[in-house]
């Protein structure tokens, strides 16, 4: 059996040369690591109950270390096999597979800065560093092989964000329609409607969209619902915040998230918080901008640093209580840079073709603001901006504007 959709051999070894790595060290066992495994494609059906490893050189052919109990484990992919069988000979062969390479790297993150790459644990990383071997985080190679999307993946992007963008006026419509015949309706029902806006656009979501009103607002991951007071009545603020992407097979997500004021005229105190929201979150996609312009290296902490400057400037930087913005692929929580600096300090370059949300917010106890957009930049360096043009005002819901 050949794994078609691994990466070829050529690529990854290009990766290497830019990362100036000596080899590409790739191991699992029973599953902890799944980036490994996605990486090179392994059937999401195969099964493993031994410790595996796949080495690439910077130069020359791969190797292979396997389970005698699991032998075929990685016979579609292309490289030379060793069976082990006794725990002194899975030490031996490691070391046999990893040779003379002075610098490897792996699943791991310095001081578990970026947890969502240490995939493999400390023992398997110590014993290879008993090799003489330095090991460095695989990071930006992970980037490249599970966060850079190709034309056919943006083209999915683009055809679940016009749909996204879409359910935001259904969902703002049939509030207003449930406040005019009924006086009020409910957070669930909300969600529902735009559940039926998915369901009736071929897309596809792992998770319910998140529907807010009044104080439940100020928690980011409020769970729709489960609020104190969770009925929706004229003159209330309402967040909602919806992910989902085409029903298709390497399909990628769109993440937004607008707000919306139950009335004709939205109250001066949110009008104002929710400005300040919307100059950060434009300070940050002006330092991607701005970064790609000058071909200039950006690392994704400076986004974060970028838009919560601007938070902290006006006095609300203790209510910003997330990073700015995650990585966006067919997960809509991606394995490529986060725009964080406050979570975690990520130092993973931004790299072309890849795609992440600028989500910036402001939580207080009696409400939270958040105004969310997705950052793809292309092939070229060029930024795109999607979801719609970006919220300028919070929404009026019973005004009629658009």
């Amino acid at each position: 059996m050949v794994f078609p959709d691994a990466p070829s051999v050529e690529r990854m070894q290009t990766a290497l040369w830019e990362l100036a790595a000596d080899g590409w060290l790739l191991f699992d066992f029973r599953g902890s690591n799944v980036l490994a495994r996605r990486i090179l494609a392994l059937p999401e059906h195969l099964i493993t109950s031994r410790r595996w490893a796949y080495f690439v050189p910077r130069q020359g052919t791969p190797r292979k270390l396997v389970h005698r109990i699991e032998p075929d484990v990685l016979d579609g992919l292309p490289g030379e096999k060793t069976i082990y069988l006794r725990w002194q000979e899975f030490e031996d062969g490691l070391r046999r597979l990893v040779g003379s390479a002075g610098v490897v790297a792996m699943e791991y993150s310095p001081r578990n800065a970026i947890p969502y790459v240490s995939r493999v644990d400390a023992g398997t990383v110590e014993l290879v560093r008993s090799f003489g071997t330095e090991v460095v985080s695989s990071g930006d190679l992970v980037q490249l092989f599970e966060a850079c999307w190709d034309d056919d993946q943006w083209e999915m992007h683009l055809q679940a964000e016009r749909h996204t963008t879409a359910a935001f006026d259904r969902a703002w419509r049939f509030i207003a329609n449930s406040i005019r015949d009924h006086a009020q309706t409910d957070e669930r029902a909300v969600q529902e409607e735009i559940l039926r806006h998915f369901d009736e656009h071929g897309l596809t979501t792992h998770h319910p969209p998140i529907v807010a009103v009044g104080e439940n607002s100020g928690n980011p991951h409020y769970e729709t619902g489960s609020g104190r007071r969770t009925t929706i009545r004229e003159g209330d603020l309402v967040l909602v915040d919806l992910w989902a992407k085409v029903d298709a097979p390497r399909a990628v997500y769109s993440d937004l998230t607008r707000m919306g004021f139950v009335g004709r005229s939205v109250p001066a105190e949110y009008a104002e918080v929710f400005a300040i929201v919307t100059e950060a979150r434009d300070a940050a996609i002006a330092c991607v901008r701005e970064a790609f312009a000058g071909g200039r290296p950006l690392r994704g902490f400076e986004v974060d640093r970028a838009a919560r400057a601007v938070i902290e400037r006006h006095g609300y930087g203790e209510f910003f209580v997330h990073r700015t913005g995650h990585s966006i692929g067919q997960d809509v929580h991606g394995n490529g840079a986060n725009m964080d600096d406050l979570e975690t300090h990520d130092e993973r370059r931004v790299l072309p073709r890849t795609c992440f949300s600028i989500e910036p917010g402001i939580y207080t106890e009696r409400f939270g603001m958040r105004s969310e957009v997705n950052v793809f930049v292309d092939g070229g360096g060029t930024v795109h901006v999607t979801g719609g043009p970006p919220q300028t005002a919070i929404h009026p819901v019973l005004s009629g504007a658009s």
